[in-house]
């Protein structure tokens, strides 16, 4: 496999649970290194990197919700617990060389600049990597959807989907051992077969207007380059 990327710029979702590492709970120091140096490898390369890291190993809103707090409030929370994740991150990117700004869909000044379209792109086109912080800055929708949506504002040609699996299964693979590995699937039969491999909202809007998704195990090393360089890893969900 050539050491040549077939994409210019992407948007790389990471779950919140990946940052984890083996803890349970908060930030793994090692895991943060682990993804600073998979990221260092395809922004060496000359990838435009955008990223979008969910909240789940701090809090997570849907799941306060189901406890019976207002959701709308169990969401905000989801959305700082994101930024708190994004200001670790960032902070690890730019200790391994790669200028880096977060911008966030809730107004804090103190600690990251306003979402503004033009300005993530200029940055992007600086060589700079840009953390999309507090999902879209509306409760009830996922860091997926704000994944999908920035993605498809800022022109990425792929969203990559970084997990703790290898990829889409017809059914869980942790309860069901027979569980088959999908490598190619389309938008339709993810929603037809209710998929749990994003919400269903950011699927929608990923078929609505074409852009294509590659769901990979983050944990293993070298994949984010791999699938940057057309390497077949995780799988391909496209139109």
């Amino acid at each position: 496999m050539s050491d040549k990327p077939i994409y210019k710029r992407v948007l790389l979702k990471i779950s919140g649970e990946a940052l984890m590492g083996d803890q349970g709970f908060g930030i793994s120091p090692d895991m943060l290194k682990f993804v600073s140096k998979q990221i260092k490898s395809i922004h060496d390369i000359g990838v435009e990197v955008a990223i979008v890291v969910g909240g789940g190993n701090i809090f997570r809103g849907i799941a306060a919700s189901s406890y019976g707090m207002d959701r709308a409030s169990a969401d905000h929370m989801g959305m700082l617990a994101t930024c708190i994740n994004s200001l670790a991150l960032q902070d690890v990117l730019e200790k391994n060389g790669m200028p880096t700004r977060v911008q966030s869909a809730i107004s804090m000044n103190e600690i990251s600049e306003p979402y503004i379209l033009r300005k993530a792109v200029r940055h992007l086109e600086k060589g700079r990597v840009v953390i999309f912080s507090a999902g879209t800055g509306n409760p009830y929708f996922t860091t997926d959807t704000a994944a999908v949506l920035r993605g498809q504002e800022i022109h990425a040609e792929i969203l990559l989907k970084a997990t703790k699996v290898d990829g889409v299964y017809d059914s869980d693979p942790v309860i069901n051992k027979d569980a088959k590995f999908i490598e190619d699937i389309t938008y339709m039969e993810v929603l037809e077969r209710q998929l749990r491999v994003m919400d269903m909202t950011a699927i929608s809007l990923a078929m609505d207007n074409n852009l294509p998704l590659t769901i990979f195990n983050l944990l293993d090393d070298g994949h984010i380059h791999e699938v940057i360089c057309g390497g077949k890893v995780g799988t391909r969900i496209t139109k």
